[in-house]
């Protein structure tokens, strides 16, 4: 066995072994352990970091990042590194952006340009978190030149920028994946995709997906509030929650049944959208409503009480993502219910972030087991088509 068979295989049975975490009783639910080292407090610099599970060899896989203008770019990073890739090249246009991610990752040496990234032979992909209607054209740029791409969300912010990615996957044979980390870096959400694949709650019927951040609004940068640069609120962090949407039910495809947005308490950003919400229809059957806003309070002590409510027709699972607020600090609380009784399962350090070692082997075999192409897009399009119906509430 070679040693990229070796380590997928035992990166495989790994994952399978911590598919099982422990399952207790509500009652006897234990005292959490001591929160993650990671910052909590703000959504655009939460970057998490989980245990080293490399799938490929030192040298193997190198990648670059690019245009760091989203702090998700470290999450991105750490994913990548905690999975065996090695990170060489860093570029962004502003020095003092450049500086303070070398602070972070040492080992990227700054380049000059993008096309200085593009041009070197050994890098098969570059991650970036550019300014989100920038996202598009730069993916499709790095792909014609024969490289993977990874973007932050959301990854556009136009159905035309979809369409040019779209064709220049299909030309290129390149990969224009997303960083939907509300789902791939929360190991209470992977784990209850594996619930639900092992048929714990029966098929799934409907999610509920609450995606509340703090606005921190004096730390935000001038593009965040103007519309065209950031897209609207359904398309921005909204995309999380379709794209959950359509990895819990199973579902290829899905209509926009009614989508509002508001701007309710910022008058002084105008094309800022601080609440949104939307519903949706699967083409199974299944049915979606989502609620995201910039309304987390500053007593909270975490960016915000994300959760997810999914009913099966055997039963129903709730996640706490990153608090269990007036009681636990930590995340990853998972609730099921089902037809023997009700189950609390603490996730925390127990499943891991196994998207980042899939993606990497997916772009060395050209295969798709840690996301389809056709997934990332879909859920892409839907909350474009979400932002292009909202209704405006006046109030």
């Amino acid at each position: 066995m070679n040693r990229r068979k070796f380590l997928r295989a035992t990166t495989l049975l790994a994952g399978t072994a911590a598919a099982a975490p422990a399952i207790l009783t509500r009652a006897a639910r234990p005292p959490a352990p001591a929160p993650a080292s990671f910052q909590k407090a703000d959504g655009m610099n939460y970057a998490p970091k989980g245990k080293p599970a490399p799938v490929v060899a030192p040298g193997e896989f190198a990648f670059a990042a690019a245009h760091l203008d989203h702090g998700h770019i470290n999450g991105q990073c750490n994913g990548l590194l905690e999975a065996g890739a090695e990170l060489k090249w860093v570029y962004d246009p502003d020095p003092k952006k450049v500086a303070a991610f070398q602070k972070q990752f040492p080992q990227a040496r700054a380049a000059r340009s993008l096309d200085e990234i593009l041009a070197q032979r050994d890098i098969k992909l570059v991650t970036a978190a550019a300014i989100p209607n920038q996202r598009g054209p730069i993916g499709c740029r790095v792909m014609e030149a024969g490289k993977d791409y990874f973007t932050d969300k959301t990854p556009f912010t136009t159905l035309a920028q979809l369409a040019d990615a779209r064709a220049t996957v299909a030309r290129t044979k390149r990969k224009y994946m997303v960083y939907f980390s509300e789902r791939l870096h929360v190991e209470a959400g992977m784990h209850a995709g594996d619930l639900i694949r092992d048929g714990a709650i029966g098929r799934v019927l409907q999610v509920i997906g609450l995606g509340p951040h703090r606005l921190n609004k004096a730390s935000r940068p001038a593009w965040f509030f103007k519309k065209e640069q950031y897209g609207g609120i359904l398309c921005d962090i909204g995309s999380h929650q379709y794209e959950q949407f359509l990895h819990y039910t199973g579902a290829t495809d899905a209509t926009i049944v009614e989508a509002s947005v508001a701007n309710y308490n910022n008058p002084d950003t105008p094309e800022l959208e601080d609440f949104g919400q939307s519903t949706l229809i699967a083409s199974n059957g299944a049915t979606n409503y989502i609620r995201v806003d910039w309304f987390t309070p500053d007593g909270l002590r975490t960016w915000g009480d994300g959760r997810t409510f999914i009913l099966g027709t055997k039963g129903c699972i709730e996640l706490r993502k990153y608090i269990d607020i007036a009681r636990e600090q930590t995340g990853d609380h998972l609730f099921l219910v089902d037809e023997k009784g009700e189950q609390y399962i603490n996730v925390a350090g127990k499943v891991g972030f196994r998207f980042f070692g899939q993606f990497i082997l997916d772009c060395l075999n050209r295969t798709e087991n840690a996301m389809t192409q056709a997934h990332a897009f879909k859920a892409a399009e839907l909350c474009l088509r979400a932002q292009e119906k909202a209704v405006r509430i006046e109030g």
